[in-house]
């Protein structure tokens, strides 16, 4: 199998829990499970470390850590929680973060965004107003990742601009696993088109409430799907 694959697979096998913390990994295991040769095992068992899954211990051998050491805001561990059965809780989590970060990067980009950055925020406000009327959920899922790509950036806090790559993989999970309807709701399309005019005007008490208006909106959306039995609860 290839590193990608083989990581892939390993990586989803600690997220969902089916490798639980301590268990051993050992390369030659590795090697003979995956089909993979000692070098691409070795780079999986590496990229493991770097996101703080695994440890290795001299004459034991790689070591699966406990969830709440791994690094949780790799974007890959958060699409592996997102297409497993911890999906829900993933979602739950994702949202509070963003609950607690957009609406004041809303607000700093209402104080700090250049005036291109503010043209800009505008015409992909109305891009998403475009392509949600056509239905045209992978453009939408594009402009909707840039948008908030350049409120985080425009915040001019670098920790924030960081959570861009988070906040891309919860709206890419969101429309990969069919939680979003076919046609974007209108109110959260507007709210959109709102919190870029609040940026424009230097509003940002305006800009951080519908930011927060936003996340709130999809936090419900997805607590309703869960209820009606959606994809995240088969």
């Amino acid at each position: 199998m290839r590193h990608e694959q083989v990581l892939d697979a390993l990586g989803a096998a600690i997220a969902n829990g089916s490798l639980e913390p301590g268990t051993v990994l050992r390369s030659e295991d590795l090697q003979e499970r995956f089909g993979a040769s000692r070098t691409v095992a070795r780079e999986v068992v590496r990229v493991l470390e770097t996101m703080q899954l695994t440890s290795s211990k001299r004459r034991v051998g790689v070591i699966v850590r406990e969830p709440a050491e791994w690094n949780h805001y790799d974007p890959r561990l958060i699409r592996w929680q997102l297409d497993g059965p911890a999906r829900p809780a993933a979602l739950a989590t994702l949202n509070e973060l963003r609950s607690a970060i957009e609406p004041c990067a809303a607000r700093f980009a209402a104080l700090r965004a250049t005036p291109e950055e503010r043209g800009r925020l505008g015409a992909l406000g109305e891009r998403l107003a475009r392509t949600a009327r056509a239905r045209d959920l992978p453009a939408f899922l594009e402009f909707d990742i840039a948008f908030h790509d350049l409120l985080l950036t425009a915040s001019r806090n670098p920790m924030f601009g960081q959570l861009s790559e988070v906040v891309a993989e919860v709206l890419t999970g969101r429309t990969g696993h069919g939680l979003m309807p076919p046609e974007p709701q209108p109110e959260a399309v507007a709210l959109h088109a709102e919190v870029a005019a609040a940026v424009a005007a230097g509003e940002a008490d305006r800009a951080e409430r519908a930011m927060r208006d936003i996340v709130v909106q999809a936090r419900d959306e997805i607590a309703a799907l869960v209820a009606d039995g959606g994809p995240e609860g088969e």
